[in-house]
């Protein structure tokens, strides 16, 4: 049977850049959003106010909700609609992480 380590006694035990590496992914986790259903209600909206807000009705929000795979530009749209706006990060072995733009841009031709 393992005995139970208290975890200030892991942390006190950790050098100071171990805890630094941890709070930096911790930090990180919490920066993550699991979902457009999860930004909805961190922006303190309802479907149905992003779905006036998209000129569409609620469930196409929910349906918007549920897919896996979006276009760019509706993410953009229900992204904006949140009072967001959405940035695209690329990273590159060797090369770093760079904010990809011109992608998913709605033109004058595109249908809203």
């Amino acid at each position: 049977m393992t005995a139970t380590i208290p975890f200030d006694q892991i942390l006190s035990e950790m050098t100071d850049d171990e805890r630094a590496a941890v709070d930096a992914r911790a930090a990180g986790m919490l920066a993550e959003i699991d979902g457009l259903a999860e930004l909805r209600r961190l922006a303190e909206l309802t479907q149905g106010q992003v779905a006036e807000t998209l000129n569409v009705k609620q469930p196409t929000v929910h349906q918007i909700e549920k897919r896996t795979d979006l276009y760019l530009s509706t993410l953009r749209r229900f992204v904006e609609a949140a009072g967001g706006e959405l940035e695209l990060r690329v990273s590159l072995p060797g090369k770093g992480a760079f904010k990809l733009t011109g992608i998913g841009e709605l033109t004058s031709g595109s249908q809203r």
